[in-house]
């Protein structure tokens, strides 16, 4: 027995404590933090349904930061579960929930909206209201859900690597009609649009929460059942068969549920990067493992604290205005992956532990 493994599992305690303390000081933060600093003990009382001295600050804390806090932790982990699902089913390091195109396609949708008739579609959104936010929401589901459809029909019939460059190919092709509208748009149609796809945790409420937050908890939930096959192709189709695991099933089920999580997220909350590609690699760097036994649930909590903790440096640094939340992801996912990967000698050995 290696005498090591003793002592690494006393160091995996550690991280798993330390990664529930970081989630519980994250969603801590993210709600007395902002704006306008609320002490945590009239967070607390909040929360717990008393009534306080300053009205607004219920407001502040139940209508507007404990929703979006939610959301944060739900997308971050459901983008970190789908980036891991992705990178494992196409042994690509440098995979990411975003891979097959989906969120290209929600991007689509959201561009058609907000660009429409030459820049109309946005003075008809801001009237609507919340109406016209959740418009945007269903236009922006609809583009990834036919993506999707398509990503589904082509993988019946193709090879792994040919899926792959399919859904670059596919993202290509949907980003340049994305940029033909804009063209044709009015600056303050495409300024509307450039700011959807800044990403942002802030535009659901608890009514859009009845939606979002179920199917990514389920989701998430089918997930585990997704570990055993994913360990058993990090050796090989020829060994997952060995062990009873159909190949063509698993990739069925991997792309449905990883594209699933990717377009609600996308349709919700904009184009949110990096996230889905460097919580994999952090994971597996801070538990020295690619089982996926402890990946999988670290990436869950992982992800859900980066990001928290990015809406809280786009929102806190941003002072008077939040930064785009996706280049706060991307300044905080891009380090990650880059030290990670040059502890590698090479790409191919990226998932070697």
């Amino acid at each position: 027995m290696d005498q090591r493994l003793p002592l690494l599992r006393k160091s995996r305690k550690w991280v798993w404590l330390v990664l529930f303390g970081l989630l519980i000081l994250s969603f801590i933060l993210s709600l007395t933090l902002g704006s306008v600093a609320i002490p945590l003990k009239e967070v607390i009382r909040i929360v717990g349904g008393a009534k306080v001295t300053f009205n607004n600050w219920g407001v502040i804390v139940l209508d507007y930061r404990l929703p979006k806090a939610i959301v944060a932790a739900l997308a971050g982990a459901a983008l970190s579960v789908a980036g891991l699902q992705m990178q494992t089913l196409f042994k690509n390091p440098l995979a990411d929930p975003f891979i097959l195109g989906i969120s290209s396609g929600a991007n689509l949708g959201a561009a058609i909206v907000i660009l429409a008739v030459n820049g109309s579609g946005v003075h008809f959104l801001s009237k609507l209201g919340n109406l016209g936010n959740f418009s945007l929401t269903i236009a922006a589901s609809a583009g990834a859900f036919l993506v999707f459809l398509i990503i589904l029909l082509i993988a019946r019939r193709v090879h792994l690597t040919t899926l792959l460059i399919t859904g670059v190919l596919v993202g290509y092709i949907v980003n340049a009609l994305v940029r033909i509208l804009i063209q044709a748009a009015m600056p303050e149609a495409v300024q509307a649009y450039l700011s959807w796809t800044f990403g942002s945790f802030s535009g659901i409420a608890w009514p859009e929460m009845k939606f979002f937050a179920p199917t990514l908890i389920l989701t998430l939930f089918v997930s585990v059942f997704t570990i055993r096959p994913l360990n058993a192709l990090l050796l090989g189709e020829s060994y997952a068969r060995s062990l009873g695991v159909d190949p063509k099933t698993v990739r069925w089920l991997l792309i449905i549920n990883a594209s699933v999580m990717t377009g609600v997220v996308t349709a919700y909350c904009g184009l949110i990067g990096f996230i889905g590609m460097a919580v994999p690699h952090l994971c597996r760097s801070l538990f020295a493992t690619s089982d996926h036994n402890t990946i999988l649930p670290a990436c869950v909590i992982t992800g859900a604290i980066i990001a928290i903790f990015a809406d809280l440096v786009a929102q806190v640094i941003g002072g008077g205005f939040m930064l785009p939340l996706n280049s706060v992801t991307s300044i905080l996912g891009g380090p990650i992956i880059l030290m990670v990967l040059l502890k590698k000698r090479n790409l191919s050995r990226a998932f070697d532990q």
